[in-house]
């Protein structure tokens, strides 16, 4: 399990999330063959004892789980970014396991034949609210799952630590892939339940389909207030600073600048050996780990930049990729064919190329985030 540095902050808090409402949700599984969505941060949690995973629960309380369908990173969330999981057998209950990211899946999708005795489906996933960050793209293949074949789904609503801002371009929908499904800004405010409103409300499932949903609500939750998570949501994601960070650092993923990846800062510094020494202070080698089995620029001493003594940041910081690729050797290769697709749109990066300020770059995205904001205000189910 990955914890995060204050693992008690939910039991301290006044947030009570979805999988801790049984009550609210057990009439509607209660005789039902179950199908979970899951993964390590989907618990249940408890005074004392910290918590309990959501599936041991429902197990000790005797409801019918048939199978665990499992998101990017496995069901235990240890495996790197990218990594193919197969199908396996929890060793702990003995259920089966379906990956939903493995090689011989389209990722994210259900098939239906998985779905076979199953007359419920329960998403418990804790998301991040980052366009590309790929527990949304899950989300909108169950539901496409559920709606085609008429199982309900209950949503479990967990916080959104990224809830606090919205910013980034507007996805372009040809631009359309697995890290990129709708046409939202990279932060796009919503905690996952509300997100899966506007799936259904704006028709993005295939055919217009909708899902039915039962969502379970969060208690006492106000998105503006800091909320640190208790159990990390994946292996390069080790604290609440690199959460914080993720949405900016995440662009470069489609560079050739490292964004900590085999390191233990991930997403909290930046660097690469062709970045100026002069002007790069920070130094760091990154390494086979946990979370990376194949770092970018391994072994290899990079010139960068440390973040982690940042200020919590409410906006998408430009100013890292456009310093970074001012301080490059090698402007030719600095871009990659990722990057298109974590941008979303197709100007942003002949606008860096370009020198254009980071101001101007964010006044481009004005009216298609001011016409998201009005989608979004739509579906808001918490305090604005």
């Amino acid at each position: 399990m990955i914890y995060s540095e204050n693992k008690s902050n939910e039991l301290k808090s006044n947030v009570i999330v979805g999988a801790n409402q049984i009550s609210k949700y057990e009439n509607l599984i209660k005789n039902k063959r179950i199908g979970v969505i899951a993964n390590h941060t989907s618990v249940i949690f408890k005074e004392n004892i910290g918590y309990t995973h959501l599936v041991d629960s429902l197990v000790a309380l005797n409801f019918d789980i048939r199978k665990i369908f499992a998101p990017e990173h496995g069901f235990r969330g240890t495996e790197p970014n990218g990594a193919n999981i197969e199908d396996e057998i929890d060793q702990k209950t003995g259920l089966e396991i379906i990956s939903l990211y493995g090689k011989n899946r389209n990722y994210g999708v259900i098939d239906d034949k998985d779905l076979e005795n199953i007359d419920i489906l329960i998403f418990d996933i804790q998301d991040v609210g980052v366009r590309f960050y790929t527990h949304i793209s899950t989300l909108h293949f169950v539901m496409e799952a559920s709606a085609k074949n008429k199982i309900p789904l209950i949503i479990l609503d967990r916080p959104n630590p990224n809830g606090h801002y919205i910013d980034g371009p507007v996805l372009n929908i040809k631009n359309k892939s697995f890290v990129g499904m709708h046409e939202v800004p990279i932060v796009y405010g919503l905690t996952i339940g509300e997100y899966a409103t506007m799936i259904n409300g704006e028709g993005w499932l295939k055919n217009r389909i909708k899902s039915e949903i039962y969502l379970i609500k969060l208690e006492n939750y106000q998105r503006n207030l800091e909320y640190n998570l208790p159990i990390l949501p994946s292996p390069n994601l080790p604290n609440s600073k690199s959460v914080n960070l993720y949405p900016s650092l995440c662009l470069f993923e489609g560079t050739n600048i490292s964004a900590g990846r085999g390191t233990n800062l991930q997403f909290q510094i930046y660097g690469s050996p062709l970045l100026n020494k002069e002007k790069n202070d920070f130094r760091f080698i990154p390494k086979k780990n946990n979370g990376s089995k194949y770092p970018k620029h391994e072994n290899k001493l990079c010139y960068g930049k440390n973040l982690t003594k940042t200020k919590r940041i409410s906006q998408i910081e430009l100013s890292f990729i456009l310093d970074a690729y001012k301080d490059s050797s090698d402007k030719t290769n600095f871009f990659n064919n990722f990057f298109l697709k974590l941008a979303g749109i197709d100007n942003l990066k002949k606008q860096i190329i370009d020198n254009v300020s980071e101001k101007e770059i964010k006044d481009s995205w004005q009216n298609n985030l001011n016409e998201y904001k009005l989608i979004r205000k739509k579906y808001l189910i918490y305090n604005n």
